[in-house]
């Protein structure tokens, strides 16, 4: 049988992430979540990264749970095990030391929709929608509902959860839970764009960022603000940023050290 998920590394670093379950429309099966946590956890410790692409094989992004493993196990001890093992995952994602972008060609509904709002980055083709549909089959999308309430306005995000209609790509952007929609031919180049501007920056101050972008998000303002300055003076204390900031007050492009980026 393939593997569930086929990983593929570029000369700079970016990594995609294949989710290759078409059939079910890639979705998180245990087999897969198993395969997704593995190959995070291996990534967050591998320092040649600089950007991860999670992608899906054939006509869909990411279905979601798979209902039918699930409803074939109807214990409450195995859900409760199955929704932990899907929100390590998905923290997984957040913890990444680099971003991480959703290339998102087909639908995302329930638990794939939880995982485009989990990714740092979402790119679209105008073919793509979303949904959290749970409530259709009556089951409220509680653990999708985390990471979409981050990223979507409270109405737009509740009316998602309480009707389980699906929105388009254009709608998906202008209620944030995409960056960017694009007509499908423009899709991987729409992606080159961001990744390109990713690896051009130092991989430490990007680190360094995303984790104060995470931690300060569910502090008050004033600890965001403590821990925001703390970071910042960790970070103008690495050689990057020296060089950097030398580098703009001399008028010219920044010289980072290879292993820098």
């Amino acid at each position: 049988m393939d593997k569930p998920l086929v990983e593929s590394r570029d000369a700079r670093g970016v990594v995609t992430l294949t989710m290759n379950r078409p059939a079910s429309f890639n979705a998180l099966s245990e087999e897969m979540l198993l395969a997704l946590q593995e190959a995070l956890d291996a990534l967050a410790g591998d320092e040649s990264v600089r950007a991860v692409v999670l992608a899906g094989a054939g006509k869909a992004f990411c279905a979601g749970h798979h209902l039918k493993e699930m409803i074939a196990r109807p214990e409450r001890d195995y859900y409760q095990r199955l929704f932990a093992q899907c929100a390590r995952m998905m923290l997984a994602v957040q913890k990444l030391p680099v971003p991480v972008i959703a290339r998102v060609h087909g639908i995302a509904t329930a638990a794939g929709c939880q995982l485009v709002a989990q990714c740092d980055l979402a790119v679209a083709s105008t073919e793509a929608r979303f949904a959290v549909s749970g409530i259709n089959y009556g089951l409220f999308c509680s653990t999708p509902s985390v990471p979409l309430m981050r990223n979507v306005p409270a109405k737009q995000a509740m009316e998602m959860l309480v009707t389980g209609e699906f929105i388009d790509a254009r709608q998906a952007q202008a209620n944030g839970l995409v960056n960017h929609a694009v007509e499908p031919a423009q899709l991987d180049a729409a992606i080159e764009r961001l990744v390109a501007a990713i690896v051009a920056k130092p991989r430490v101050a990007i680190a360094m960022g995303k984790e104060l972008f995470y931690r300060q998000r569910e502090m008050g303002i004033e600890a965001a603000y403590q821990l925001a300055a703390q970071t910042m003076a960790a970070n103008m204390m690495e050689g990057c940023a020296l060089e950097g900031v030398t580098a703009f007050t001399e008028k010219r492009k920044p010289a980072w050290a290879p292993h820098a980026q």
